[in-house]
């Protein structure tokens, strides 16, 4: 009786402190496919520092916890800090960008995370109610591929949250992110739409248009299900290199920073 009392205890602390947290930040995105390798995260960290450089105070949460790749991108080392009552403060990349990252509780990066369901949205809320993340315009989460316990946890632990989509031109990468828009009207987690990454580029030797993956697939899709095309991020090998540096968005792309101020501005007007 003494542990379901105490086990109660706990569970309406930790939704009193999501609530308090929560009560903070205006906006938050999830970032989201049903594939690997689209690039998403490399989306969600470019996202939030064109909303930092736009002037909104952004946040930047990794839950993708067997497979952290934010602190990488973004150039974050060493662990996050704790306050003295015991609240976990992100990394600050900038006056308005703050980051947490699975890899930034772990000593060593290399370290496998071995978590059940029930532990990974555990952790999930942690991320929300237990960070001090402050007032936030936008909250960027970015997840794992697919439609398991991470997209599941954030879609029922956070009210409001709204889906980004993203995809590459691929058919195979179209085929999994349908499954991802089933599962958020499965969840019942409002879309702001779909964009399409690794789109065509101009060749930087002749400035003929290549396309690795086709194109126009992304709007056919969105079309088709019935969300809204968000656009088409061009390929770049120098965004690659840059966030390989944990560097992005510190680059010559000028034709893929355009894209991202395009992009921005659409989310920020949807959401206002």
């Amino acid at each position: 009786m003494t542990t379901q009392c105490s086990g109660k205890m706990s569970s309406d602390i930790q939704k009193m402190l999501m609530e308090s947290s929560l009560s903070k930040i205006r906006h938050k995105i999830l970032v989201m496919s049903g594939k690997g390798g689209v690039g998403k995260s490399s989306i969600s960290a470019n996202l939030s520092l064109t909303l930092a450089e736009k002037g909104f105070k952004t946040g930047l949460l990794d839950v993708d916890l067997h497979g952290p790749s934010i602190a990488g991108i973004m150039g974050i080392h060493g662990l996050l800090d704790i306050t003295e009552d015991k609240f976990i403060l992100p990394k600050r990349c900038n006056d308005n960008l703050s980051v947490v990252s699975m890899q930034s509780l772990m000593p060593d990066g290399d370290q496998a995370v071995i978590f059940r369901g029930p532990a990974k949205t555990g952790v999930i809320r942690k991320f929300i109610g237990d960070v001090q993340w402050g007032e936030l315009d936008v909250l960027v989460i970015d997840s794992p591929p697919g439609t398991g316990d991470e997209p599941l946890s954030v879609a029922q632990s956070i009210p409001g949250a709204k889906a980004l989509i993203i995809t590459t031109p691929q058919d195979v990468a179209l085929s999994d992110v349908r499954k991802s828009i089933n599962f958020c009207r499965a969840v019942q987690l409002d879309m702001l739409g779909l964009v399409e990454n690794m789109g065509p580029f101009a060749c930087p030797c002749c400035g003929k248009t290549i396309e690795i993956f086709k194109s126009g697939g992304g709007a056919k899709t969105a079309t088709q299900m019935g969300i809204e095309f968000l656009g088409t991020l061009p390929f770049d090998p120098k965004v690659v290199k840059a966030c390989d540096r944990g560097q992005p968005l510190s680059t010559g792309a000028e034709g893929f920073r355009a894209a991202f101020n395009i992009l921005a501005d659409k989310l920020m007007a949807y959401l206002a």
